[in-house]
Order: structure tokens, then sequence, then C-alpha cells
């Protein structure tokens, strides 16, 4: 059976059309975290948070559209590209890649310190205090613990509410001995263990963009915060 040569075009063209369009994505796709417990099934949503059952942390779902977008964003100088496992004060276990998307203000700490870290966590306090409330989202307060062995993630919880920073905006972090020297020579944190639950350390608050790269750095003990807040908010103003 012979056809007209015009129906001959249109349908090559509808192919062609058809053939052209993108594939659309799954619903899932979209909604890029989720409880790691499923406490809500596969209910999934669009941005960090915590499961309302649970409290544990949602987690970026591996696959989905925002994880590919953010991941190709990520340079050679990102603290995401190292692969070392760390627990956290809700006994989690995460990489520092889990941290992508907000800006990062880290120290690293101690919990059975008595001199110098507590000047440390105060001068973090202070610097949260200068943050606008509509910028507070945006920023996640980091706590690495150099005495892994003691520091376990009930005692980071512990911490954490004695120091009233138990909110979704702090995260204390217990790794390895080894994860622990890999990221302070990241961070040109020097630290030894004089005798047990007591260590000499550098006083270092460090701020990360939304991409792990490094921004600024903090020397000292209750020095001016001011050029730290705002690298902040300049790191803020652009994610």
């Amino acid at each position: 059976m012979k056809y007209p040569k015009q129906l001959i075009i249109l349908i090559i063209s509808l192919v062609l059309l058809g053939s052209c369009k993108e594939p659309k994505l799954k619903e899932t796709q979209l909604a890029a975290y989720q409880c790691p417990m499923k406490c809500e099934g596969e209910k999934t949503y669009d941005h960090p948070g915590i499961c309302p059952i649970c409290k544990m942390k949602l987690r970026l779902q591996p696959g989905t559209e925002k994880e590919l977008a953010t991941n190709s964003k990520i340079s050679e100088n990102s603290i995401f590209n190292l692969s070392s496992k760390w627990n956290t004060q809700n006994n989690e276990s995460i990489e520092l890649k889990e941290l992508q998307g907000k800006t990062l203000v880290i120290v690293m700490v101690y919990t059975t310190c008595k001199a110098a870290c507590p000047r440390l966590v105060a001068d973090m306090r202070n610097i949260a205090k200068e943050i606008p409330e509509n910028y507070t989202d945006k920023i996640q307060y980091v706590f690495v613990s150099i005495d892994p062995l003691n520091d376990t993630p009930k005692r980071l919880k512990e911490f954490a509410k004695e120091n009233y920073m138990d909110d979704d905006n702090y995260t204390f972090l217990q790794g390895s001995p080894e994860g622990v020297r890999e990221f302070a020579n990241v961070l040109s944190v020097k630290y030894k263990e004089i005798s047990p639950l007591d260590f000499s350390h550098s006083n270092i608050i460090s701020v990360f963009n939304a991409q792990g790269e490094l921004m600024h750095q903090q020397e000292g003990l209750g020095v001016n915060n001011k050029e730290t807040v705002t690298k902040i908010l300049e790191s803020v103003s652009t994610n």
C-alpha cells in the first residue's frame, strides 16, 4: 500500500520531534532528602533537615537530581573530596560531603579541655550571634573532636547540650584517628597529646563555602570576629 509523500514526511517529523524531547524525571528524583531509617516509608524532602519521627538527619539520596547537580560543583580544593567516615552527636555515620550546600564554620576541639576549647566554643557562639536570623538555616557550625577515643557520640551529644548547641545548626563529629589527622592537615591545625585527656592544639576557626572550599580562617582566642562574620555572609550570599 502506498502512502502520500506528505503523510510520510509528517510521520518522520513527529518521530524526530519525539526523540528530541528530554526524558521526564521520575518524581522521586526531584525530592532529594530522606530519613536513613525510612520512618515515613519512601517519603522524601527537597531540603535538608531532620526526621520528624526519629530526629535523625535527613540524607541526600544517591542519584537524585540535586545530588548530581551539587557534585558537579566540587573542585579539587574541596574538603568534600575527603572520603573519611565520621560519627555525629546523634550517632549517625556520615561523610563530609553530606554537609554540602551550606556555609560551614568549623573548629577542632575536645570536650575535656579546660583552657582553650571553652574560649573557642564561646567564639563560635559569638559568631553565630552576629548572623542575621534569615541566614541561619544556610550555615552549619561544625565541631570536630581531636580526641576521638574519648569523645564518643554520646559524649558529644552531652557536650552540645551543655553548651546550648543542640539544634540543627550544630554538628559535632567523631572520626578515626587517621581521619582526624587528615582533616587537621587540611585546616593547618596542629595538635599533640600531652597526657590522657589533655592536648595542645592550634586555635583556628575556618569558614568554608557551600562547595567545601576554604574562604577564611580566624586564629587566636577572643579575637575580633568582624572579618569572619563578613566572610560568612559573603559565602551565604553566593550560595
